[in-house]
């Protein structure tokens, strides 16, 4: 399938299609509790999707993908959380996913972001450059799913702490 894929950002006509596709992406996925919709609203409610990005095809949504703003416990700043980026099933494993990260990562860097981190599976991230950094820990979750990537060289050390959207879950 020659896919042709549209990289845009949200607008307020895509927030129920960028749902659909986000209960979509997760329905399946045996280690997701299905909260990813929840906290992709709880994130805009709160102004707190710096990054929103659609995929669209044939004038579909098909794909989402958000960053938002993280803290560390050392003081750092102008880092991000990449997630939860969702694709609809019939069209994964097509670049898709892909092509939200590259060019959202694109996007954070064009704003002189730091670095980014998040959470997910680890023959995936690697792929883009993201590793685990033994310095920064995400409490509560396994080190070898939690990824992050500096932009600008030096690495913080501390304690993320993503935005209370993600604590969402209905």
């Amino acid at each position: 399938m020659n896919l042709r894929v549209t990289i845009r950002s949200e607008t307020d006509a895509d927030v129920s299609a960028i749902t659909e596709v986000t209960v979509a992406a997760f329905r399946t996925l045996a280690i997701s509790n299905h909260t990813e919709q929840f906290i992709v609203a709880a994130l805009r409610a709160a102004r707190a999707l710096t990054i929103s990005q659609v995929a669209e095809a044939d004038g579909r949504v098909i794909g989402h993908i958000a960053f938002s703003p993280v803290t560390i416990s050392d003081g750092t700043r102008n880092w991000y959380g990449l997630g939860p980026v969702s694709v609809l099933p019939e069209y994964q494993r097509q670049g898709v996913g892909k092509a939200l990260i590259q060019e959202g990562l694109s996007r954070l860097k064009d704003m002189n972001a730091r670095g980014c981190c998040l959470v997910g599976h680890p023959d995936y991230y690697r792929k883009f450059g993201f590793r685990n950094l033994p310095e920064l820990v995400l409490e509560g979750v396994p080190p070898e799913v939690f990824f992050a990537l500096s932009f600008d060289g030096p690495t913080p050390r501390g304690i993320i702490a993503f935005h209370d959207g993600f604590k969402a879950d209905g």
